[in-house]
């Protein structure tokens, strides 16, 4: 049996045509579904939902031989973890976005910089923002949230926030604005060398066909 580790969301819709090109088309919906295992039309390869952020843990201990999981998610996931046992064959080109600094429309970001002043940063990627701001050589103090990260220089709470931007119509309903650009990000595919040394039969011709089916869409 070959698992695979998916997210609901974006990540699920855009591996599907990933997965057709492979010949394995998910039965159930997770979206109108409550199970947490769904089948496919082939009796040896199933899908298991889980966060996001968990994708890399269920493949790198061996919940699943394969997922598929944001270049964020990777990153922050090595920085706490590392990555042993999980190997990257694949950058999918899906579910792209970036990865941003963002404050107030009213914060003069570039002068603060400037003059050196430490900022307050409320963020998810803790990882991710303190190699930037250390590169740059900006003070921070990094403030984790899980969630509505725009609400952190609304209250006053952070003076910028490091969060992931795709149409950037959020920010600009909550009166934000991205000053720096900090890497674009796509989904991975990610793999348990273990499973790639036993299941290589039958985990070969799906990393194989998701390759061709990316290098197709370039």
């Amino acid at each position: 049996m070959i698992t695979l580790a998916l997210s609901k969301g974006r990540i699920f819709q855009e591996t599907l045509p990933l997965l057709a090109s492979a010949g394995i088309e998910v039965l159930e919906d997770p979206e109108k579904s409550r199970k947490l295992i769904l089948p496919t039309n082939r009796p040896d390869v199933q899908v298991v939902l889980v966060r996001a952020s968990d994708v890399p843990t269920y493949v790198e201990y061996g919940g699943a031989d394969v997922g598929v999981c944001g270049k964020d998610t990777l990153i922050e996931h090595q920085a706490e973890w590392g990555t042993h046992g999980l190997y990257q064959p694949l950058d999918l080109r899906i579910a792209k976005c970036r990865m941003s600094v963002a404050v107030r429309a009213d914060f003069d970001y570039a002068n603060a910089v400037r003059q050196g002043a430490r900022l307050a940063v409320a963020t998810k990627y803790t990882a991710i923002a303190r190699e930037f701001f250390a590169t740059k050589g900006v003070h921070v103090d990094l403030i984790k949230l899980y969630g509505s990260m725009e609400l952190a220089p609304l209250t006053g709470l952070a003076d910028a926030i490091v969060d992931l931007v795709s149409t950037g119509n959020t920010l600009k309903a909550n009166h934000l604005v991205e000053v720096e650009h900090i890497m674009d990000i796509s989904s991975r595919l990610v793999v348990n060398q273990a499973a790639l040394k036993v299941k290589q039969a039958s985990l070969r011709p799906i990393i194989d066909a998701f390759a061709q089916a990316v290098s197709a869409s370039v």
